[in-house]
Order: structure tokens, then C-alpha cells, then sequence
């Protein structure tokens, strides 16, 4: 399957900029059985949805992953976007050890010496060996009594996707995070779930939707662009996550039910798909990385429907969707969109794809 096959036109003027209200984006909605498309508001996706379907939600929440700073000791700026967690320094209290895309990367080889400083807080940092792909491990210490956390999240910038043409703001602290949003983690938000209010999801409570939770936390490899020719040789990077025993059992049960389970995001979706199904139908508890590359082909074991954004061309993202909806059937809704006016990607609007 060509790589090409996932490609399609976008006038850059439908990248979204800025984010709606919650709730008063768009929903396109695909019912692949039928073809039909459906063109309606995200607060409304309660006449979607039936009573006993199981939301599942990511509830990781998004640090300010990006630091600008200068080089020591020529004095130029530097930009770290921090990935992963950091890992403690046994020998170096105070010290922890990140995996980062720099730049200017051709000017920070090992040994360099960078700092990030403003807000009260200091942070050293060292690069410490240079990976593929432009990315360093890097040493960072604070050098004013706080936590590296701490520092980072003084100093740190909403890590905004690159196809966002503004500085982020301070708003955007809060607005690139869902309603429900828990666990530190991740550089990426999950971004189907920004659209959703507590209102609304005491709405869909209400009507008897039932909600669940995973977490995943979003990497770089969520903007990892596909550079092979064919489908099958791209890999996505690993990304850590965790399925409670609580989780688990609600997905078990929908399933003993015949109840459908509806992913928000591309994220859950890959969680979900990941877990291990015993012999008896019951969904396994998990934690750990997944690697899974989903692509048309894929036979989905416990995703029902999926809500989620416009993805970019040619992207592992939208060959996910595309194995969910159906190749043919989701460009034909992107051409709909292009058409009709909708904002793509992660402040854009948004997408419920039923498979049943």
C-alpha cells in the first residue's frame, strides 16, 4: 500500500489557528456501514451516541515541553523541546536526564552546554550524546533550588504543533488540555478530547453514556512524518501508557454486552487496540509502551467508533482513521470538509466515525 494513497489537497487557510469554543466546533459524522455523512455541531454528538455506549478518554495531561534559552558560552539562542520523561541521576542529585529535539542541532554536539532562566527558575543543561532523527539526550539541572519539574514548568512554552503559525499564550496553558486531563506526560494533546465540556459530559452521563478512562502519553512520534514509499515500512515511535483494572472491566463488560466502545482519539484508539483479550472475552489490565502501527487492514478487537480531528496528509494518523473508516470513504468526508469549510488539525474540528 503506497504511502501516497493517504495524500490529499488543504488550502492552508482551513489550518486551524485558534481553537473554537469547546463545543462549537463542527462534527462530520461518517456512518461507514451506509456511507451517509452528516454534518452537525460537536455539542450535539449526544444524537449520535446510544445509551450504554462506553466513552473512552485519554486523561493525560500536556507539560510546557518546549525551553528557549542560550548557549554557554557563545551567548545564541537555543529551543529544547523535551520528550519523554525525564529519568533521576543517581549520581547526580537534582539531575535528570531527557531525551530532546535542539536547535540549532548542527551547534549543540556533545559536551555543549546550554541554560533556560527567567521566572526564578534556572536550568543547566548538557548535551550528553546526539540520537537519529536530530534528537539528543540531554542533562538537566536547576540551579536555583526548585525541582527540574518545577523549573520546567515555570519556563517552559505549550510545546504548539508546528503547523500552528503563532507563539503559543498564556491561554494556551489550559485551552491545549481536555476537561478531564490527570496525568503529567505528554507534548501532544489528545486533541478529539478538546472539544468536550463538562457540560457535555454530564449531558452524555445523563443519557446513560458510560466514560472510562486510559492513559497515553503523546510523543514527537505523533508528528513523526512517514518517509518510506510504503505503508507497511513505516514504524511509529513507542509511547507509554496505562489501562487500570477499573478500565478493563468496564471494556470487558461492554463487550460481554454487545455495547460499543467508542474511542476518543487516535491515542485510546491505539491504547485499546493494544490490550490483551483472554480466551473468555475479558480485557486485560496494562501497563507499559505501545508501538502499534494501525493501518487499513487492521482488524479492530475493541474499538466501536472513534471520535477525532482532520489529520494531516500522508500521516500515520489519518491511515489509522482510514483502516476505521475505510480508505476510499474517509477521503471522500476530508473532500466534504475541504468543501464545506471545516478547520483541520489540532484547534480544528472534529470527526465521529461509526462502525457500527
Amino acid at each position: 500500500m503506497k504511502v501516497s494513497d493517504f495524500d490529499f489537497d488543504l488550502p492552508r487557510e482551513q489550518i486551524a489557528q485558534e481553537p473554537a469554543p469547546r463545543g462549537a466546533s463542527r462534527l462530520l459524522v461518517l456512518d461507514r456501514p451506509s456511507g451517509a455523512i452528516a454534518h452537525t455541531r460537536f455539542d450535539r454528538i449526544a444524537d449520535f451516541l446510544r445509551p450504554g455506549d462506553l466513552l473512552v478518554v485519554n486523561d493525560t495531561r500536556v507539560f510546557p515541553a518546549r525551553l528557549t534559552g542560550r548557549r554557554v558560552p557563545s551567548g545564541g539562542a537555543v529551543e529544547c523541546l523535551l520528550m519523554g520523561t525525564g529519568l533521576d541521576v543517581e549520581d547526580a542529585p537534582g539531575a535528570e536526564d531527557w531525551d530532546a529535539l535542539v536547535h540549532p542541532g548542527q551547534k549543540l554536539k556533545p559536551g555543549s552546554r546550554v541554560v533556560f532562566e527567567g521566572q526564578g527558575a534556572t536550568l543547566e543543561g548538557e548535551i550528553l550524546e546526539r540520537r537519529f532523527h536530530g534528537r539528543r539526550r540531554v542533562r538537566l539541572r536547576e540551579a536555583s533550588g526548585r525541582s527540574v519539574t518545577e523549573a520546567v514548568d515555570a519556563l517552559g512554552h505549550v510545546p504548539l504543533p508546528p503547523y500552528i503559525d503563532r507563539p503559543d499564550r498564556l491561554e494556551d496553558r489550559e485551552r491545549y488540555q481536555t476537561v478531564y486531563a490527570r496525568t503529567r506526560g505528554s507534548i501532544a494533546a489528545p486533541t478529539a478530547g478538546l472539544h468536550f465540556t463538562d457540560a457535555l459530559l454530564s449531558e452524555l452521563a445523563a443519557r446513560g453514556i458510560e466514560r472510562a478512562q486510559v492513559t497515553l502519553h503523546v510523543g514527537y512520534g505523533t508528528f513523526k512524518p512517514v518517509r518510506a514509499e510504503m505503508v507497511e515500512e513505516h514504524t511509529v515511535d513507542a509511547e507509554a501508557f496505562e489501562v487500570t483494572s477499573e478500565t478493563a472491566d468496564a471494556l470487558s463488560r461492554a463487550r460481554r454486552d454487545h455495547r460499543r466502545v467508542i474511542a476518543v482519539g487516535t491515542t485510546t484508539a491505539r491504547v485499546l487496540e493494544s490490550l490483551e483479550i483472554s480466551g473468555s472475552g475479558a480485557v486485560m489490565p496494562a501497563r507499559g509502551e505501545t508501538r502499534l502501527f494501525i493501518y487499513p487492514g487492521h482488524r479492530f478487537r475493541v474499538v466501536d467508533a472513534l471520535v477525532t480531528n482532520f489529520h494531516l496528509p500522508r500521516s500515520s494518523l489519518l491511515m489509522l482513521v482510514s483502516a476505521l473508516g475505510g480508505r476510499e470513504a474517509i477521503l471522500q468526508a476530508y473532500a466534504q470538509a475541504v468543501t464545506h469549510g471545516y478547520r483541520f488539525y489540532s484547534y480544528g474540528d472534529a470527526m465521529l466515525i461509526e462502525r457500527k
